[in-house]
């Protein structure tokens, strides 16, 4: 894989693994030292501190994310997306937001199911409100 297709392979895993609440994967995508920032929450560093919103603190019960666009950067550290999320909350409510998320990924690769994979480093969130 070329670093613009893995680096879109990484961030699409990501929101496979949010929707199938594959919470360890998940934090397997980030850097052990990685920063995430949400809006309403100070940022989250580190797989501990990860875990600890996507198993407790999170405030979506399910859902699923429907991605329009996903912009790679020429040297595949730095993917832009834009898309949806619809979903159900914890309180039972039901949940529909358009977002734009940030990502920065590692400089170095590994080995993963087959090709060199990164790992995020940075993750920042963006909801858009109607």
């Amino acid at each position: 894989m070329t670093d613009r297709s893995s680096a879109e392979a990484v961030v699409r895993a990501y929101y496979d693994a949010v929707d199938a609440d594959d919470v360890e994967t998940l934090i397997g995508l980030f850097a052990a030292d990685a920063t995430y920032e949400r809006p309403g929450y100070e940022p989250f560093v580190g797989h501990e501190a990860l875990r600890a919103f996507y198993t407790g603190d999170r405030v979506i019960a399910s859902g699923k994310h429907t991605l329009d666009a996903v912009v790679v950067d020429a040297t595949g550290e730095q993917v832009a997306v834009h898309g949806r999320f619809e979903g159900t909350l914890k309180d039972g409510s039901a949940a529909a937001v358009r977002f734009a998320d940030f990502y920065v990924l590692d400089e170095t690769h590994k080995e993963r199911d087959g090709f060199e994979w990164r790992e995020v480093r940075q993750h920042r969130v963006i909801e858009m409100r109607d």
